[in-house]
């Protein structure tokens, strides 16, 4: 039974990824900034919740009150606009929840985590290429990218390993926030964007989240001990 830290897992994606691995025995703790919706992931399973703040030092550091065998830096936002218009305290905001608190989470991890260890970071196809009126976001997850690559050589003498999910479009609020922006500004409707995101890839649909935790899960298996320093692309075929 391993010990597991999933962050931002209050809804989507880090909802799926820690129920994913509580359904196969593992030992979750699941953090996020609001304990209603960690309540909501658990629904009973027995995860330990911690309500925490990425951005903030101190709150990722009481986190690691114990060692972890897999840590996933899940927690994540975005705010889309053209980079003329945008502020820099929207810019700075979307770094410091998108890359420095995958930063500060690692780091805290590589304190006790032993051999065996496994880093996962979700990313986006946002860490691969670059998209009109989502700079700030891109930047941060190439940014995300470009700390797993690096810090997969520096612990892969220790036994440990430093992946990326990088997923397209997922079924997720984060998701339909985003539709339901773009849709205000091009006058269109919501359910419009989001059918235009699943035609994206070739595969013509948005990406489940389940299907994000099942990528997560073999990451973070023995079986995928080799796999270091990796963008493991979940996109239906276009990047």
């Amino acid at each position: 039974m391993r010990e597991v830290l999933v962050t931002g897992g209050g809804s989507g994606i880090g909802r799926a990824i820690a129920r994913a691995f509580a359904e196969r025995g593992d030992r979750v703790t699941v953090s996020g900034r609001r304990m209603d919706a960690l309540e909501e992931t658990d629904g009973g399973r027995g995860m330990r919740l911690v309500a925490a703040d990425v951005t903030d030092e101190a709150s990722v550091a009481a986190l690691f009150d114990r060692s972890y065998d897999v840590v996933v830096a899940n927690a994540g936002s975005g705010t889309a606009g053209k980079l003329k218009s945008m502020s820099l305290e929207d810019f700075q905001a979307t770094l410091d929840v998108n890359l420095t608190g995958v930063f500060l989470t690692f780091r805290e991890a590589l304190r006790e985590m032993r051999a065996g260890g496994r880093l996962i970071a979700i990313g986006s196809t946002a860490s691969l290429q670059g998209q009109g009126n989502v700079t700030a976001y891109a930047a941060s997850k190439h940014g995300v990218l470009g700390l797993v690559r690096s810090l997969a050589h520096e612990v892969a003498r220790d036994g440990i390993t430093c992946n990326a999910v990088c997923p397209d479009f997922v079924d997720t609020p984060l998701t339909d926030r985003s539709a339901e922006g773009a849709a205000a500004r091009m006058g269109t409707s919501a359910d419009e964007v989001r059918a235009q995101m699943g035609e994206r890839n070739p595969v013509g649909r948005i990406i489940t989240p389940e299907e994000v935790a099942a990528a997560v899960l073999y990451l973070a298996s023995k079986e995928a001990a080799m796999v270091n320093g990796h963008a493991l692309t979940l996109s239906g075929g276009m990047v």
